[in-house]
């Protein structure tokens, strides 16, 4: 049963994250937009689940470097950004 849940979350993992790219490269989703970056979170998450439990380390890896790369634009996005005084 174990075994069946780990390839769920796989699969899951794979959809958020082709998913979200699908609908960014067809101009439905934005790369800076919350749907997008959450959805690589938890797409990393699943894959990293998914990665660990087959001993794929080296996936394992690039997959919590993208839980990190999701991470920082998540804090990036809720900092107010700075803006340029444009007084002339």
């Amino acid at each position: 049963m174990m075994h069946i849940l780990i390839e769920i979350i796989g699969w899951i993992g794979s959809v958020l994250i082709l998913g979200s790219y699908f609908f960014n490269i067809n101009g439905k989703l934005k790369s800076n937009s919350k749907t997008y970056i959450i959805s690589n979170l938890l797409g990393g998450i699943f894959f990293t689940i998914n990665t660990l439990v087959h001993q794929a380390y080296p996936s394992m890896i690039v997959n919590i470097i993208w839980i990190f790369i999701a991470i920082a634009a998540l804090l990036k996005k809720d900092k107010p950004s700075s803006q340029i005084d444009q007084t002339t």
